[in-house]
Order: C-alpha cells, then sequence, then structure tokens
C-alpha cells in the first residue's frame, strides 16, 4: 500500500483554476494533491538579443519557491544573493519543455516569460509547473491571436508532465514527497498530448533498475500525461 492510501497507478487529484491573476496575459493555479504551483505567462514585445532578425520567438521560464512552501522554512533567494543550483536547472527544464510544443517562427520575435511560483510543495513541484505553465502559455497566445498580433497558431502541442518512480520495489505514479522522499527510483516525464517524449530524467537513488521497470515506468507515464492533458483541456474549455 502506498503511503498515500492510493493504488498504484492513480494520480493525486488535479485542479487547474485559469485567471488568477489579473495583470498577466495567461495565468492559472494548479493543485496536484498537496502541491499547489501560480502560473503566469508574460507576452514581451521582442525576443532575445541573440535571436535578432532570425523570425523566431522565445518561450523561457522562472521558477522559485515560497519560504514556507515545505515543512520547514527555505530562505529566500533573492536575500541570499542568487539562485540555488536546483532552481536553475527546474527552469530550464520547464523552458526546454514549454518550447518543444511551441512553433517558434508563427510567434514571430517576441517572447513570451512563464513564471511558476510554488505557493506549496508537496513531492512533482518542476511536473505541476510545466503542466500549469503550458495553460497559462495557452492562454496568453490566444491573447495574440484575438488581437490578431499573430495569425498563425504557434502553439502545436499540450505539454505535461508527471513523475514516476519505484517504491518499496513497486512502480508508482505520481509521487508524492513521502513517496519521493524513499522511491529507490525517480523520474520525471515530459510529453506532448500526442505521447510523444520530449525529456525524460531518471536516476537510481537507492537501488538499480532494469530496462522492464523502466518500461512500466514509462507506460504510468502514459496514463498520467493522459489525465493531465485531460485537465487541461477541461480548465480551458
Amino acid at each position: 500500500m502506498r503511503p498515500s492510501g492510493r493504488n498504484l497507478s492513480d494520480m493525486r487529484p488535479i485542479s487547474i483554476e485559469t485567471g488568477v491573476m489579473r495583470h498577466a496575459e495567461g495565468s492559472c493555479l494548479i493543485r496536484c494533491g498537496g502541491t499547489e504551483v501560480l502560473c503566469s505567462a508574460s507576452i514581451e514585445d521582442k525576443a532575445p538579443s541573440f535571436l535578432k532578425g532570425s523570425g523566431l520567438g522565445w518561450v523561457t521560464a522562472e521558477y522559485g519557491m515560497l519560504p514556507r512552501a515545505t515543512n520547514t522554512r527555505n530562505r529566500r533567494e533573492a536575500a541570499v544573493g542568487k539562485q540555488s543550483g536546483r532552481t536553475q536547472e527546474i527552469q530550464r527544464l520547464i523552458g526546454r519543455s514549454l518550447r518543444a510544443g511551441v512553433d517558434r517562427r508563427a510567434l514571430g520575435e517576441r517572447q513570451i516569460v512563464v513564471d511558476c511560483d510554488v505557493l506549496q510543495a508537496d513531492g512533482g513541484t518542476r511536473c505541476a509547473s510545466i503542466t500549469g505553465g503550458w495553460v497559462a502559455l495557452r492562454l496568453a497566445v490566444n491573447k495574440l491571436m484575438a488581437a490578431g498580433i499573430v495569425t498563425s497558431d504557434p502553439i502545436v502541442e499540450h505539454v505535461a508532465a508527471v513523475s514516476c518512480g519505484i517504491y518499496a520495489g513497486q512502480p508508482l505514479l505520481d509521487l508524492d514527497y513521502a513517496e519521493d522522499s524513499e522511491a529507490g527510483t525517480d523520474g520525471n516525464f515530459v510529453m506532448t498530448g500526442s505521447a510523444r517524449l520530449i525529456e525524460v530524467q531518471m536516476s537510481a537513488e537507492g537501488a538499480t533498475f532494469s530496462r522492464a521497470e523502466m518500461g512500466s515506468l514509462m507506460d504510468l507515464a502514459d496514463r498520467g500525461i493522459a489525465e493531465l492533458v485531460a485537465a487541461q483541456k477541461a480548465a480551458l474549455g
């Protein structure tokens, strides 16, 4: 039995509430069990300097955690004066993942910045950030299209992410913190709505894993991504 009481292939309850920020071009609050992430997308009229004259747009991300998002207080990174390596790695992952679902030429020479702020952490914050970040991005692009600023939809795929792992010898879908902290193998799967892989992060935390075990985790990820994409569609109406 999982610490959460869920079946091995059960996701946590998912909810996505859109339009939660007044000024952002796109925003949502995503809840995956006890994990809550506020996602916003901001449109900037020009692309980064390295893309000047290319005709290509850019999607990037920033990620952060409130000090009491976890069971003990973490100092604000602004107070420390630098971002942790973990923060930098996660926000690069979010940016890479969201760009994989975007036709950057159709976006034109502009940038969309997706901010992901973790209000409460109970495992899977990077996955929730990617899934909710895509919804915020979708809403921002909708505004560009409604205004006639872009004429061809730059978003070509849904993008979502889910964690899977091996806990007490069993493959689990959508790990919460209690499961993640004790898992022998931990993985994050970023995929499109058509079940194409964007990125897989897997590591043997306490024990090595076999090819067959990796396959079983990928099967669970397929199931989880389908549920997350359904939640994205429901949130967008």
